[in-house]
């Protein structure tokens, strides 16, 4: 009986402390996320098991060419992975496939996307960036439902950046996806 009263006193204890420390991890710094779509081919396929940082964006903001997930503006309760393009107050321009940025002081920026398999060179849209409002593109065009379509991705929506590729082990890599852009 007094080995039972103990193993019931440090199992409870055990799950105590696991949710003590397991829940505010999962909640403020990291959670996994698995791909789901060929939205992100070849940076990222079906199935990739990663672990988003939830923490990095409450220092500093979003930067061009980070790989983001998010929640969908339109259904909150699903989750999209894209790349960031656009910062806020920028204009893009994606014309015949290729993307042409005006920041916020009025320089002319573009730049090579190594990442791209598929230019969607039939595409043609410019938008304007507000305060808080990211434009964000998945690197197989022809197949991202993105900014293109729906607009812009509102700051607030952003749940964190891709920290580690966990799955398959073939492709295991910290910040996969990450590209260095003007």
């Amino acid at each position: 009986m007094r080995f039972v009263k103990y193993l019931f006193k440090e199992t409870f204890t055990f799950i105590i402390l696991a949710v003590l420390i397991v829940l505010p991890v999962r909640l403020f710094v990291a959670q996994p996320f698995v791909v789901d779509g060929e939205s992100m081919h070849p940076t990222f396929t079906n199935g990739d098991y990663l672990i988003i940082d939830q923490i990095t964006y409450r220092f500093e903001d979003p930067k061009r060419g980070d790989v983001i997930v998010f929640r969908y503006p339109e259904h909150p309760s699903t989750f999209y992975i894209k790349r960031i393009i656009g910062l806020p107050g920028e204009t893009v321009r994606v014309q015949d496939g290729k993307v042409a940025i005006t920041t916020a002081t009025g320089e002319e920026i573009s730049f090579a996307e190594p990442y791209v398999v598929n230019d969607d060179a039939t595409y043609t849209r410019d938008m304007q960036l507000g305060d808080g409002e990211y434009y964000v593109m998945g690197d197989n065009r022809p197949k991202s439902s993105d900014s293109r379509i729906w607009g812009a991705l509102p700051r607030e929506n952003i749940i964190g950046r891709a920290f580690l590729r966990l799955l398959p082990p073939t492709h295991m890599d910290v910040w996969p996806g990450a590209v260095t852009l003007p």
